[in-house]
């Protein structure tokens, strides 16, 4: 690793002058880029849980129990996501995208925030928690109708009040051995799950396909608010390196890619924001300024 900086406005100037210099950047975000839209991260500063791991893929599909415990805490705490709006950093991509430095997004995150910011080209990683899929005939339904439907076989637990996790899960620990789980209203008995990577599942190799095909297109990397733990992630890493093109990143805290990075800001994803007008309003120091 070259450089470590600690997220001044001179900092702020070099990302800048490498966002310039490659004027094609595929930008790569995690749970960090969403935090000021109230939404928990899942690692701290050091890379570590900050709370016990999230569901795991085979446990949901083996156990009605653990069908029964995700859905009830899915009740109470998806209201989060559902009420989370794009914050600075989200605007700032989507603006740096209409200004031509951003070619696209590649997302760990399932809220849809790129999405409602304005990016144009976003590839969900993980999928979208807006929606739900049948796991047995492959129905899709939007998962405000599915918890509507909770919300009408389980009255009472609307009452319940617990802290918003990640992800639309919350911090509620209860017998939910009678909450009521819907079968799929199509085949009749499939097992209805968010239309997202659980932990322990594959991300659809079409879904991988496409976002190595946006990075092969770019000439950097630019990695926001993710400690890249998970190997999804930390794969176009690895592969941006092994190909030779420079990867910055702007997060807070350690990453298991510190070791590949040509820039690294230690500062929150918000920085962007002033990236951004750095970008807009003037070319950083030792670079000829581009037309927006």
């Amino acid at each position: 690793m070259n450089q470590v900086l600690s997220g001044t406005s001179g900092d702020l100037e070099a990302l800048a002058d490498f966002v310039a210099r490659h004027p094609r950047l595929a930008v790569l975000t995690g749970a960090g880029i969403s935090t000021a839209s109230g939404i928990p991260d899942y690692r701290d500063d050091h890379g570590d849980w900050k709370r016990p791991p999230p569901m795991q893929h085979q446990v949901f599909m083996a156990s009605h129990a653990a069908r029964q415990r995700y859905w009830a805490r899915a009740l109470v705490g998806f209201r989060t996501l559902q009420e989370a709006r794009p914050n600075a950093a989200h605007a700032a991509l989507a603006r740096l995208e209409a200004l031509g430095h951003v070619s696209g997004v590649i997302t760990q995150n399932v809220d849809g925030l790129h999405q409602r910011a304005g990016s144009r080209r976003v590839i969900d990683l993980h999928g979208r928690a807006d929606m739900v899929r049948c796991m047995g005939c492959g129905a899709r339904r939007m998962r405000h109708d599915l918890h509507a439907e909770l919300a009408e076989r389980n009255p009472h637990w609307l009452e319940a009040g617990a802290r918003a996790g990640p992800d639309g899960d919350a911090d509620l620990e209860a017998d939910f051995s009678g909450f009521r789980v819907p079968d799929c209203t199509r085949c009749g008995d499939g097992i209805y799950k968010p239309d997202v990577v659980f932990f322990g599942d594959s991300v659809p190799r079409t879904t991988v396909e496409v976002a190595f095909t946006l990075q092969g297109e770019s000439d950097a990397l630019l990695v926001v608010g993710s400690s890249l733990m998970v190997f999804s992630g930390f794969r176009f890493a690895r592969a941006s390196a092994r190909e030779g093109r420079p990867i910055a990143c702007l997060n807070l805290g350690r990453t298991r890619a510190d070791a590949l990075y040509a820039l690294k800001v230690n500062a929150p994803a918000e920085a962007l924001a002033s990236l951004c007008e750095l970008l807009a309003g003037g070319a950083p120091r030792g670079i000829n300024r581009r037309p927006a």
